[in-house]
């Protein structure tokens, strides 16, 4: 009897199959990534180990000077770069999506799921809805840490809504490094491209020190990056301040990366060869 080869991205997902089905897989898909994480638990390590190293590195190394030009030393430089940490959050569990979705490739993991007749869909979204999980434990990790060091939580509801404001564009960010993850040739190249897109946003952001006495052109460019205005509306939430501009900022990034990146990365996990 003749094997008969087959590729695995031209099997496509059944259009007819359900969403109920489709939910079913996404949740024995989210499971299966669980348990390799249970395998793995040092996969864990930078979602516990980053808050811990970025906050006691920005608060004793930056805290003293920055402080100063806040008003209150070390203590207010605490009070404003713990929200802005959160702001990270999500943007680094992103880039690590990334890498993880395309060494699956290398393995060949990612073949055998384009082979079953499961929606496409399902595979991006459990990767996506385990990352959140490690994001919120980064999230947590970092709360912790802050309020070790004199972090001041003024509302803890808006603590919530930060994290969750956090998690939404993380999600959104988890878009674009998945579309990486499938277009380029190597977990290295993803993870280099992160480098190159992530140092200005992280850098040229209100996430470590106020924007106030950077150039005119680099506060055009702040104003519109939305990790600032992730980490204003995280200060606002959980310290107290503005609250409506930031968030909205946020949520419009969060919709159109979403709205743009994730038909392509669907069609590219669908398609790639």
């Amino acid at each position: 009897m003749s094997a008969v080869a087959v590729n695995p991205g031209a099997v496509a997902s059944d259009p007819r199959i359900p969403l109920r089905n489709h939910l079913r897989h996404t949740g024995a898909l989210i499971r299966r990534n669980l348990l390799w994480i249970r395998q793995d638990p040092e996969s864990m390590f930078d979602a516990i180990l980053f808050p811990v190293i970025f906050t006691l590195l920005f608060v004793y190394v930056f805290g003293g000077s920055i402080g100063q030009s806040l008003g209150g030393g070390q203590e207010a430089y605490v009070q404003y770069v713990v929200p802005g940490l959160l702001a990270m959050m999500g943007m680094n569990m992103a880039q690590g999506v990334g890498t993880g979705f395309n060494t699956d490739f290398h393995t060949g993991v990612m073949d055998r799921f384009r082979s079953l007749p499961i929606g496409r869909a399902s595979v991006l979204i459990a990767k996506i809805s385990v990352e959140m999980m490690r994001m919120l434990v980064a999230s947590a990790v970092l709360m912790v840490v802050g309020v070790l060091v004199g972090f001041h939580i003024h509302h803890w509801l808006g603590m919530f809504a930060a994290i969750g404001l956090s998690a939404v564009f993380g999600s959104a960010l988890m878009w674009v490094f998945l579309t990486l993850g499938v277009t380029m040739k190597s977990a290295q190249s993803v993870q280099a491209m992160g480098f190159l897109v992530l140092m200005p946003l992280q850098f040229g952001s209100s996430i470590f020190a106020p924007t106030g006495s950077m150039p005119g052109w680099l506060q055009n460019f702040t104003d519109y990056n939305p990790l600032s205005a992730l980490a204003d509306a995280a200060r606002g939430l959980m310290v107290g301040g503005p609250v409506a501009h930031g968030t909205l900022l946020t949520l419009a990034w969060s919709v159109g990366l979403t709205a743009v990146m994730a038909p392509i990365s669907i069609y590219k996990f669908r398609t790639k060869t």
